[in-house]
């Protein structure tokens, strides 16, 4: 059965153990490892940690008692329903520390790779349609000239990548962290992946921000069952941004050798929603080499992962890629480069009417008076030194400086020519020679 929530269908949870598509052996050991781990007699409690339904659970259990690995207690737990209890058998002990020997992982149940690229179709982030209304009301803190959004909108929608370039300062993070915004919709990412007996773990709660969960009481009498499947986390669409310490390794499988795990690469946490590379050309690896990474997934809908063993096999690939750099494409890139980056959009700084809107809203904000003499000053004398080139993040660096001094100085805020010829001074190094 299909269950929509918001607009993302959501995975079913499975009804029965041979709905499970995953080795017998390796979701038997994952109970043992978790029944060993957490020292839990229930099954109720049991399910909820392997992130099974109880009746799954109840099946996975009774495999174990039939191979002698776990028994029952003997005690029905009054508090629990009447539930009766069970634990490991000495051999079930001894399986466990061999189980946890081979890969330390333990709780929720894996979900197959090929079970998870099913559930990426159906949430997929080339589904989304934003509207221009999402996009102003994600970016209705900034102020962009009305041509911009024009060209945001249809790229956003087309889920595939975007270059954005321009000079420093003008809100390119800014814009990117809008964009985010504007995808509203939840989506469901899988605790972990399995692929060939091996786990991959995929939930990162710093990438991703889970909706708020709802608990089953075991004890009711009404009981709603598991609306989705829970081995996935329902959860904002994630968003990965690295700057200059981002590496092509960072995009890799990340082996743990002691606990014998992978963790998911940045790249695959991101799936269904944004991955934003913000300063590039300031990174150890060349521009060239990192877009050519991302060119077969971002063409093929796929990515190609390794395990130590050397196996390389297909992961999928469902996310918008936000590249954004302060230097001109074509000094960075080759011609095929950037052709396969499906739009490229200019972000210059603002032209002087929206230099003073923004500069009239920081102020504000900053509840620093405006004068008028002290905006003249700024405009006639100061913009022609640096041939009138505004940026966006000028207003801000200006009004703060003068806000330090006001406060340094024991004054009112305020703003005058003479304290903008301070601020100035700060925002701009001189040219000058210094002897050795």
């Amino acid at each position: 059965m299909n269950m929509e929530v918001g607009n993302v269908v959501a995975p079913p949870a499975p009804k029965r153990l041979d709905e499970m598509q995953l080795p017998l052996v390796m979701m038997r050991d994952i109970l043992l490892k978790t029944v060993f781990r957490k020292n839990i007699e229930m099954v109720t409690e049991l399910a909820r940690a392997v992130c099974l339904p109880i009746p799954v659970t109840q099946e996975l259990v009774d495999l174990a008692r039939e191979q002698k690995l776990m028994e029952a207690t003997g005690t029905l737990h009054a508090n629990s329903g009447g539930e009766m209890g069970y634990q490991l058998t000495d051999s079930g002990k001894a399986r466990s520390l061999d189980a946890l020997s081979q890969s330390e992982y333990y709780g929720a149940m894996p979900v197959p790779m090929e079970i998870y690229g099913e559930q990426v179709k159906r949430q997929s982030i080339r589904n989304i349609q934003i509207t221009r209304d999402q996009l102003t009301g994600a970016m209705g803190h900034l102020v962009l000239p009305d041509n911009l959004l024009g060209q945001l909108g249809p790229a956003v929608s087309a889920g595939r990548s975007i270059l954005m370039y321009g000079p420093p300062g003008n809100g390119k993070s800014s814009i990117s962290n809008g964009i985010r915004d504007a995808m509203g919709d939840k989506i469901y990412i899988p605790r972990a992946v399995e692929y060939a007996g091996q786990v991959i773990t995929v939930y990162d709660p710093i990438v991703h921000s889970a909706a708020e969960e709802q608990m089953d009481d075991p004890n009711s009498l009404r009981r709603t069952g598991n609306r989705f499947d829970t081995r996935y986390v329902r959860c904002e669409r994630p968003t990965v941004i690295t700057g200059g310490e981002l590496s092509l390794s960072m995009l890799d499988l990340v082996y743990n050798p002691t606990a014998r795990t992978y963790q998911a690469s940045m790249q695959l946490k991101s799936t269904g929603g944004i991955f934003i590379v913000d300063d590039l050309g300031r990174q150890a690896d060349p521009p060239q080499a990192l877009i050519n990474r991302w060119i077969l997934p971002l063409e093929e809908g796929k990515d190609i992962l390794a395990l130590q063993s050397g196996e390389k096999f297909e992961v999928p690939f469902d996310t918008l890629v936000i590249f954004s750099t302060n230097f001109h494409p074509n000094e960075i890139f080759d011609k095929a480069a950037l052709r396969r980056i499906f739009f490229k959009i200019k972000i210059d700084g603002p032209v002087q009417e929206d230099f003073l809107k923004i500069f009239a809203m920081v102020a504000k904000k900053r509840k620093m008076p405006l004068d008028q003499d002290t905006l003249i000053h700024l405009l006639r004398n100061k913009y022609p030194t640096i041939d009138n080139i505004y940026a966006n993040y000028q207003p801000i660096f200006l009004i703060d400086q003068m806000i330090s001094i006001c406060e340094y100085e024991g004054i009112p805020y305020q703003m005058t020519p003479e304290l903008i010829d301070r601020a100035w001074e700060n925002m701009f190094v001189k040219e000058e020679h210094i002897e050795h």
